[in-house]
């Protein structure tokens, strides 16, 4: 507790009281919920909850997003805005402690989880300093029992933490801040590029983008296993995808995982008609790219994500048609790959908006880049060809190591039978962040929500 204090002062110290506050609100209620027989005053109770969560939310990160754009439409009707913005930091991963106390709340209206009496044990479920700022958003059923555990120190759970820890940073100073060199200098002027500058931009960002935050999951998640307590996994190859569908089953699983059984199942999910079951998925992919941020690049990128899926669901039946049209195995792996070249462009396309600092430079982007000059096959003085190869390389490195872990049947990071693999593995990940980690200061990018 005194270290999850600690961490989440050093950025604003006075932003502790929002999270005590809700913290306190959340554990009166979930006592109160529990010990409520009525059915309507548990429910109002939940709300309450809720409404205490949100509110925060609302007022610390979309409040001037909407001051903004009420001022926009008042502004065409040539009407001035009597509302003025407020002067705020936006607290670091408010949307990620924010949705983790709402899960306990839920979760013990529901009966799947007892009200924690302990008030130290609630504080430390919110606060718990490995994933407070960045995730992965855990679920109170998971976090509860193994605090309640006394865990003994393990050579073998503590070094395979750490070597877990040290591939973390290894994606983020070397791979992820390498490759914001060059997609920062294009996004942060995208009007002075056209073609293979902007397509190479939103391919570093897409492997940037996933490098960073399954490296702040690495750390959270070695550093937790180190003190004994075992975090969800939030990444499963999200780039190995042959539909969008199995792309959220991969990416920021917690996050999905969240909105799938306290939103899309509440409305619905897919046991009502086709329509609504459409209306649903929409709903969840709007949610999630407004979770994300106070700006309208985030909703269309949420919004596009929605259109794949419930494309995807329509032409269910045209895809296994084809898939079935021929036997031959070639035809069959072909198809595969296909609809894997497909599915990466449709999250590339995606991405333009996530990373676009606003809606005109993401349309400007997506029609500039076709328009390939081969003469300007990198262009961007910053990033040099053997930069270029460097960083390559460092991304096959992750994709092959990835694939190990995925695939081997052991556990991640423990190397358990073969010693001369941990040592190697050590030492070319410390001699990499070493030589060629770049030591600016670069914030997790997920930091912001």
């Amino acid at each position: 507790m005194i270290a999850s204090c600690y961490f989440y002062m050093s950025f604003v110290p006075y932003y502790i009281l929002i999270l005590f506050f809700t913290i306190i609100v959340d554990y009166i209620a979930g006592i109160l919920i529990e010990n409520e027989q009525n059915r309507q005053k548990r429910k109002a109770l939940l709300l309450m909850s809720i409404i205490a969560n949100v509110g925060v939310l609302v007022v610390f990160k979309y409040y001037n997003f909407f001051v903004d754009n009420i001022g926009t439409v008042l502004a065409s009707a040539s009407l001035s805005n009597p509302l003025s913005y407020l002067k705020i930091i936006l607290p670091i991963g408010l949307s990620f402690h924010t949705f983790q106390a709402m899960s306990y709340t839920i979760e013990v209206y529901r009966g799947i989880q007892k009200a924690e009496r302990r008030f130290n044990y609630y504080a430390l479920y919110v606060m718990y300093y490995p994933q407070l700022v960045a995730g992965p958003i855990e679920r109170p059923q998971n976090m509860f029992p193994q605090m309640h555990f006394n865990y003994k120190p393990e050579y073998h759970r503590i070094a395979s933490g750490l070597r877990q820890m040290l591939w973390g940073l290894f994606k983020k100073v070397v791979i992820a801040d390498r490759l914001s060199l060059f997609v920062d200098n294009v996004y942060g002027d995208v009007h002075n590029y056209q073609g293979f500058p902007l397509i190479w931009a939103t391919i570093f960002f897409a492997i940037q983008i996933y490098c960073d935050f399954s490296g702040y999951c690495d750390i959270a998640l070695g550093a937790s296993k180190v003190m004994g307590i075992k975090l969800m996994q939030n990444f499963k190859m999200p780039y190995l995808s042959t539909s969008i569908s199995e792309f959220w089953s991969r990416w920021h699983i917690s996050l999905s995982s969240w909105f799938r059984d306290y939103v899309y199942i509440s409305l619905g999910g897919n046991r009502v008609n086709k329509w609504k079951w459409y209306r649903n998925l929409f709903i969840v992919f709007i949610l999630s790219g407004f979770w994300h941020g106070a700006n309208w690049t985030f909703i269309i990128w949420g919004a596009l994500h929605g259109f794949y899926l419930i494309m995807g669901v329509m032409t269910q039946g045209v895809q296994k048609k084809l898939f079935n049209l021929s036997n031959s195995i070639l035809y069959k792996k072909i198809f595969i790959f296909c609809e894997w070249i497909l599915v990466m462009f449709l999250v590339a396309v995606g991405w333009v908006f996530f990373r676009a600092n606003n809606v005109s430079d993401a349309i400007y982007l997506l029609k500039n880049a076709p328009k390939i000059n081969m003469d300007y096959l990198i262009g961007i003085p910053i990033f040099s060809f053997q930069s270029i190869l460097l960083s390559f390389l460092f991304i096959f490195f992750v994709l092959v190591t990835d694939l190990y872990f995925e695939y081997s049947h052991k556990k991640p990071f423990a190397f358990t039978r073969k010693p001369y693999m941990r040592y190697a593995f050590v030492f070319l990940l410390c001699f990499s962040i070493y030589l060629f980690g770049i030591f600016e200061k670069h914030s997790f990018i997920y930091f912001q929500f």
